[in-house]
């Protein structure tokens, strides 16, 4: 055994309980009595202690010292096992363990605020895991900056000041986009009776349809839909609502999108530090193309409108080309999850400065509120009516996923780029798409990202993919075009 060896060892019994720690977490969300949450507080914050133990074990330094890549995939084990143990060791076990415990129960608590439309019984809770984000985050920047530290959690190499200037110029023309939209008439609605039973039907069909293996995952409910697992395990939630079938499909979709990069890595990763997504850009860079380019295209969007009436009967539209403008309606709404293409990226840029701001202190807890219900009616031009379609509709800061949210906007960036060298390479996809056949669009993301796992850095996957540097003109040209055309603009 070379120490190569003895440390994948290690590395594949490390990532063997991660799983089992995040199965925890899957059912927390899904099927655990609400009675359980302080037990289960306590059943994480254990597990995160044995993690956080094998992930600082001295043998990893030593075994980093004398291990040799004998190709390129061992170098990439290496390389994100190296930067695991230093972030893992900058760490201290009482803290990881801590914030283990609180992010789990405050999960609960924010569910009940949530139903409650009670922020103030919210915020005491958030406040401790902000300041155990903060803590944790001064630990890991070293005397760098604190909000950077915690970001390169989720995406490896970013820097939060690189993405403001990405952001900075995606904004304007969205912004004009958008307006000039709310000046166009208002695409039909859909009306009619929608089963909860027949939408949980068809959303498995098309989560078949785009790839995802029913043998190595499942389909649940649960209040905010999320991907879980890796391998050969990769579970989906989602979402039902009578009134919209479209919030159920496509947050489906966009789930699998999640789900199907993971069961696609190379099996020989398995369990190894590269055998998953290698970061939440790229992960939504997936979800994000099936969810919008892919299954919100008109041509998709004219074989998903004859699905829809076998399922549901009449529902209100027949023609194919108001259905596609149905699906992708340009309205207000409050909801970051259930918004449209065009001003989605609006809803994270707010969330991105407001942590920011809570984590360099900027910006105190219990005016977090009032900070949010501003920037929301300046961006978005009409007030937050009520907590739950304001600062209490994201699960992410209950859990302590502080540096998240703005790799969904960077998600969709890659996306657009992604789209863009898809187009090239399958010219006749809209041909494709029009006949509800997605194997070449999905084999074509599978074989140029998904099955790499985390072989190379983020940025690097992408460029790979593409064969140009990542940049947000092709995200906005994508949307100028295809608004512009359904909207006559």
């Amino acid at each position: 055994m070379t120490a190569y060896d003895d440390l994948m060892a290690h590395a594949r019994e490390t990532e063997a309980l991660a799983q089992v720690a995040g199965r925890l977490g899957w059912d927390q969300e899904t099927m655990m009595p609400r009675g359980a949450a302080a037990q289960r507080g306590e059943e994480s914050a254990a597990m995160e202690g044995v993690l956080h133990a094998r992930r600082t074990d001295p043998r990893i330094g030593d075994w980093l010292e004398r291990a040799e890549a004998p190709d390129d995939v061992a170098a990439a084990n290496l390389r994100e096992i190296r930067r695991a143990y230093a972030r893992a060791n900058k760490v201290p076990a009482r803290l990881a363990a801590e914030i283990a415990r609180v992010t789990s129960v405050a999960q609960g608590t924010w569910a009940q605020a949530r139903a409650d439309e009670d922020v103030g019984a919210f915020l005491p809770t958030l406040a401790r895991v902000v300041a155990l984000r903060q803590e944790e985050g001064q630990a890991l920047a070293g005397g760098g900056d604190v909000y950077d530290a915690l970001l390169d959690d989720y995406e490896p190499g970013a820097r939060a000041a690189e993405l403001d200037a990405m952001f900075g110029a995606l904004r304007p023309r969205l912004v004009s986009l958008r307006e000039a939209i709310r000046e166009r008439p208002r695409p039909e609605a859909l009306s009619g009776a929608f089963d909860e039973a027949a939408q949980l039907a068809l959303t498995r069909e098309l989560a078949e349809i785009f790839g995802y293996d029913m043998a190595r995952g499942r389909i649940d409910k649960a209040v905010h839909p999320f991907c879980s697992g890796s391998g050969n395990d990769v579970r989906v939630t989602t979402r039902t609502d009578p009134e919209d079938p479209f919030n159920c499909l496509y947050s489906t979709i966009h789930e699998v999108g999640h789900a199907s990069y993971e069961q696609n890595v190379d099996p020989d990763y398995l369990l190894t530090p590269i055998g998953r997504g290698v970061s939440m850009g790229v992960h939504e860079s997936q979800s994000r193309i099936y969810e919008n380019q892919l299954a919100r295209s008109p041509a998709f969007a004219g074989w998903l409108l004859g699905r829809m009436r076998d399922a549901f009967g009449d529902i209100g539209i027949a023609d194919p080309t108001e259905f596609a403008r149905a699906v992708n309606r340009v309205s207000d709404g409050y909801i970051r999850t259930e918004s449209d293409e065009v001003q989605y990226n609006l809803h994270v840029l707010m969330r991105f400065d407001l942590e920011r701001a809570l984590i360099s202190g900027d910006l105190a807890v219990e005016d977090l509120e009032a900070a949010w219900n501003d920037r929301f009616a300046a961006d978005f031009g009409f007030a937050v009516d009520r907590p739950s379609n304001g600062c209490l509709q994201d699960v992410h800061w209950s859990v302590g996923l502080v540096g998240y949210f703005p790799t969904y906007s960077l998600g969709n960036v890659y996306a657009g780029c992604l789209h863009e060298a898809l187009r090239k390479a399958r010219p006749g996809l809209d041909d494709e798409l029009a006949r509800g056949d997605l194997s070449g669009a999905t084999g074509w993301l599978r074989e140029t990202v998904q099955r790499h796992g985390a072989l190379r850095g983020p940025r690097e996957t992408v460029q790979a993919a593409c064969g140009f540097a990542p940049s947000e003109a092709p995200l906005l040209d994508y949307l100028e075009a295809k608004f512009g055309a359904l909207y006559d603009l």
